[in-house]
């Protein structure tokens, strides 16, 4: 392993991540191979300081802006988006421990930043499930919480846990075994008596970020570790800022998946002088322009994430309808820069030696992350009619 030191005190944090990217792209094509996960890249952005990055300073953490974590994450997604994903996660959480309101207890909260500060210690939200899907869409877990003496004892099938083969904390969706169920979160340590990860994750892109399933079988935690438990009804209103930050950091990732495909295309048109044309397929006006249409799709996401990153940073209220449209635009985007770059490298562009294949594999993961496409024009559809 390369040593890694830690960032002088006037480095951003930006630039420390654009300097770790490098390395991780250099890596990612061997983890894309093998659906290995990229356990070195996080023992880097530990010792870098990038763990604890959006833990607020009241905790230990360094309460950074969503602007700046976004910066971090589309510089990370621009080297190897499945580490830009899991680090998502890992801030997603961080900023709903400071959030006014928030139902994490102090001391829970301060464990997880002192740890992520110190080692490599990651947490997320664990809600997906085989029959219920993305909780987004409505229907109660079948995961169980049943309330004991000694504690919760939790139990359930968790799908889709990005990050399993290095979180050291689960944010577990579940109800209640109570008369009138409750649903909501329960902190759980990863490793505890009747946890197993199943080896599943085999997709077609993100294939390093190890989003396999997570079984909990009469898993006990203390009574403290229930986070934030409510009658069903009350979640519909939805988690508007969360929801809006996590828009931001997603189409950030995507938009630097997007960037790493935009960077090599540019690298092929100068270098590719077919014998036919005698000169580099840069000097063609029909590459210029595709070229030029991939920077306007960049262009606009770039300031779509930073104008909504400011918002959020200024504290504006960002209504979900305008959050998803955002995340649905800006990964649509990336989609579209990623295909026209492959459209002007044909068979080039497919080859597994080359990375755009692999960029075009992991920006489709875009469409599947809350809210989907539909979800997102649905809302938006409903509020212009007044529904």
């Amino acid at each position: 392993m390369s040593a890694v030191l830690k960032p002088l005190p006037a480095a951003t944090p930006a630039g420390v991540a654009r300097a770790l990217a490098a390395e991780f792209g250099v890596r990612a094509a061997a983890h894309d191979r093998d659906g290995s996960f990229p356990h070195q890249n996080f023992a880097e952005l530990q010792q870098a300081g990038l763990l604890a990055l959006a833990a607020p300073r009241a905790l230990g953490g360094q309460g950074a802006s969503v602007a700046q974590l976004a910066e971090v994450i589309g510089a990370i997604g621009q080297g190897c988006p499945a580490t830009a994903l899991v680090l998502t996660m890992q801030y997603i959480q961080q900023r709903g421990m400071g959030r006014p309101g928030s139902p994490w207890p102090e001391a829970l909260a301060r464990q997880l930043v002192h740890e992520a500060v110190h080692e490599v210690s990651l947490v997320n939200a664990l809600r997906v499930e085989p029959e219920l899907g993305s909780p987004a869409r409505g229907g109660l877990p079948a995961t169980v919480a049943r309330r004991t003496q000694d504690g919760w004892r939790i139990s359930g099938h968790k799908v889709y846990s990005t990050g399993a083969p290095i979180l050291r904390w689960y944010v577990v969706w579940a109800r209640t075994d109570e008369e009138a169920p409750r649903t909501g979160a329960f902190l759980v340590r990863a490793g505890l008596p009747g946890i197993r990860i199943e080896d599943t994750w085999d997709h077609l892109g993100l294939r390093a970020s190890g989003s396999h399933d997570v079984i909990l079988q009469d898993v006990l935690v203390p009574h403290g570790h229930a986070l934030d438990l409510r009658p069903p009804q009350d979640w519909a209103r939805g988690e508007p800022a969360m929801q809006a930050e996590m828009a931001v950091m997603l189409a950030a990732l995507y938009t630097g998946v997007a960037r790493a495909a935009r960077d090599w295309l540019v690298r092929f048109l100068r270098e590719r002088t077919p014998a036919s044309l005698g000169a580099p397929l840069a000097t063609l006006p029909r590459a210029q322009e595709a070229l030029g249409r991939i920077e306007g799709l960049l262009l606009t996401n770039h300031r779509l994430v930073a104008s909504l990153a400011q918002d959020l940073d200024a504290g504006t209220l960002v209504p979900a309808a305008d959050s998803g449209l955002a995340k649905t635009v800006a990964t649509n985007n990336a989609i579209e820069a990623v295909q026209a770059a492959l459209q002007l490298t044909s068979n080039h562009g497919l080859a597994r030696r080359n990375p755009l294949e692999r960029h075009l594999r992991d920006v489709l993961c875009g469409r599947v992350h809350t809210p989907q496409d539909d979800s997102a024009h649905v809302a938006a559809g409903r509020r212009a009619l007044g529904l």
